[in-house]
């Protein structure tokens, strides 16, 4: 099985470009990704190589930028090319199968978390904590 899940904050904003004949739509970028625990009290994160293609790659073009929060699955891919000076290169990257935007890119406004609820409070009834709840 070769699966991932990733959350991550774009490095830069993701570049839409179209592949050769077919004209395929593909973004690749890297997510900066928090490591769980600090290293000597500051933060630490992983720059993971990621690939999106089609669709998901015009949305995510379009709709998502530098520093946004986004969430990728899909699966862990390893491929091989001849460089220019002529050195064999080596490459891990993600192939995104699904992109979820966790904030999105607002032109002239603060984007919000997809986990900020501020406007739906009002909405909600507080459920008490009775304690017989058998799971």
């Amino acid at each position: 099985m070769n699966k991932i899940i990733i959350i991550g904050r774009w490095t830069k904003d993701p570049e839409l470009k179209f592949t050769p004949g077919n004209g395929t739509a593909v973004v690749q970028g890297t997510l900066a990704v928090d490591r769980r625990f600090k290293k000597e009290g500051q933060p630490d994160a992983d720059f993971i190589p990621v690939v999106i293609w089609g669709k998901q790659a015009e949305a995510t073009a379009n709709y998502s930028s530098k520093g946004k929060l986004i969430a990728i699955s899909g699966r862990i891919q390893t491929r091989t090319y001849d460089a220019k000076d002529g050195t064999k290169r080596y490459v891990t990257e993600v192939v995104a199968e699904e992109v979820q935007f966790l904030e999105w890119a607002n032109s002239g406004q603060a984007s919000k978390s997809s986990n900020n609820f501020d406007e739906y409070d009002q909405d909600m009834t507080q459920v008490a904590d009775d304690g017989d709840i058998p799971f």
